[in-house]
């Protein structure tokens, strides 16, 4: 167990010195932007691009998961021209993927692609690609989305803090749209 903390941890510390950072500041500009960010990935990817979809509209920006299930059977009639489609995919070969690539295009929306394999279909058909690595997965068969989920999601929080930065987003705005939990708890009755 030990050596699935120790691989995911320096996953976590290389990140910085892999990603190229002008990318991911052109990625924070268009997504704060984005009429509309639709966020889709299959598998352990579409966890981190369910919770993604989430953060953007917690800092405001329209956002919203589509499975890619839901994507091929008429749930891309809400893209347009002016939107960003994010995609996530470690090895970038998702077969679940490739169909909705074609109509992202056609639509003229900005497409995204989070993954590992810059030669990929969908890299090559990416408008910006957000280039991640990983060494290794941390499970004992190094199979599982386990290292990797990791660095997607730190990507995607890395996004949503730049947008914070860009767009000015403030604590009083999170205040009042998330009234709930121990964190409107925190933001709207303290010192009331």
């Amino acid at each position: 167990m030990s050596r699935s903390l120790s691989a995911e941890a320096e996953v976590l510390t290389a990140l910085p010195s892999h990603i190229d950072l002008g990318a991911l500041n052109e990625a924070v500009v268009r997504l704060s932007r984005a009429s509309l960010v639709v966020t889709c990935a299959s598998g352990s990817s579409g966890y981190a691009a369910a919770k993604f979809a989430h953060s953007l509209c917690c800092v405001e920006r329209a956002a919203k998961f589509m499975p890619p299930s839901d994507a091929i059977h008429g749930g891309m009639g809400c893209i347009h021209a002016g939107d960003a489609v994010v995609m996530l995919s470690r090895g970038g070969k998702t077969a679940e993927l490739l169909p909705i690539v074609d109509v992202v295009l056609a639509k003229k929306a900005y497409l995204i692609v989070v993954t590992e394999n810059a030669e990929s279909q969908l890299a090559r058909a990416a408008d910006l690609v957000l280039r991640m690595k990983v060494a290794r997965e941390s499970d004992p068969l190094g199979l599982m989305a386990t290292s990797s989920f990791l660095a997607t999601v730190a990507i995607c929080d890395a996004l949503i803090a730049g947008i914070i930065q860009h767009t000015g987003f403030s604590r009083e705005q999170f205040a009042l749209i998330h009234p709930g939990g121990a964190v409107g708890e925190l933001l709207n009755h303290v010192g009331k």
